[in-house]
């Protein structure tokens, strides 16, 4: 096999195109067909098979009475014709079907090492084919519309951390919490809420823009709570920070929905503007410590840092 490359390579028919490869070898024969992202050539000694992609041109042969030449050998009527038809890239030649029995006498570039032998140049007077390749710096033009990219996130979660890009904070999201969709309306201007699936234990963010003072704000927001809940029990109030900025804290009990909840309202003021933290849980499961504990721990990890 190595043989009849180096033979098929070094070859130079009385009437044949000259191949040039991109690693500086030469071969020569005619082109009878194209498949598979291959070029089949007919040399002297055979059917040769050679990627499209390791072509860098290809010169025809300029024999001085084209029509002997296409009658001495039938395989150069794919050559035959205008300058028009000559000059048409490598890509549009058309396929003429091959005799299933003949079969390629050797795939060229598996060969890099074999001689390159030299060639008469061709007259700069004579039409000359350059086939057109397509390389990685002249790439093929295309109608294709370029998607656009996809807008950013507004949200985010990243393992047990929930991030809002559009509000500008994160805090800690226990693993048994989910988004919930519509728990939100406990809240009102609500942005965010999340919890267990069974609703049992939620944390709902809220945001609200208003000139009025914290403590103003904040009383304001407690005082909602009063229609949520019967027996409304205010158990604790107190001034504290959260995430780095001013906040008043508020903790409670009360029945809805037929179940003691057990509560806390922080209330934080960032730039002219408030965010409200509501978490609450069953205050008549077992869990409640447990629950407590994570609601407590997730309004503490607020971070406004986030851009």
């Amino acid at each position: 096999m190595l043989a009849i490359a180096a033979a098929s390579l070094c070859a130079s028919a009385c009437f044949a195109d000259e191949i040039r490869l991109k690693d500086g070898k030469k071969l020569y024969g005619v082109i009878v067909g194209y498949e598979e992202n291959m070029f089949k050539v007919k040399t002297d000694f055979g059917y040769v098979l050679v990627e499209k992609d390791k072509i860098a041109s290809i010169i025809p042969d300029s024999p001085t009475d084209p029509a002997a030449a296409t009658k001495s050998d039938p395989a150069r009527k794919l050559d035959a014709g205008s300058d028009a038809k000559a000059a048409a890239p490598v890509k549009n030649a058309p396929a003429p079907a091959t005799p299933n029995k003949e079969k390629p006498a050797a795939i060229v570039n598996a060969h890099p090492e074999l001689p390159t032998p030299a060639k008469t140049p061709v007259d700069a007077s004579a039409p000359a084919l350059k086939t057109a390749v397509a390389t990685e710096k002249a790439p093929l033009p295309t109608t294709a519309t370029p998607e656009p990219p996809p807008p950013a996130p507004h949200e985010e979660i990243q393992g047990n951390l929930y991030i809002n890009h559009e509000y500008g904070f994160r805090m800690y999201k226990a693993p048994s919490w989910q988004i919930i969709d519509g728990a939100g309306q406990t809240l009102p201007n609500a942005i965010v809420a999340m919890g267990t699936s069974n609703e049992s234990t939620l944390l709902i963010v809220g945001h609200e823009k208003t000139k009025a003072s914290l403590e103003s704000s904040a009383d304001t927001v407690e005082k909602r709570l009063h229609d949520v809940y019967e027996n409304y029990r205010l158990i604790s109030q107190r001034k504290t920070v959260v995430g780095g900025q001013p906040a008043i804290e508020y903790r409670y009990r009360g029945m809805a929905e037929e179940h003691d909840w057990s509560g806390t309202l922080s209330v934080i003021t960032r730039d002219g503007e408030f965010l409200t933290v509501l978490g609450m849980t069953f205050g008549d499961s077992d869990l409640i410590q447990i629950q407590e504990n994570v609601i407590t721990r997730s309004i503490a990890s607020l971070d406004f840092n986030v851009k």
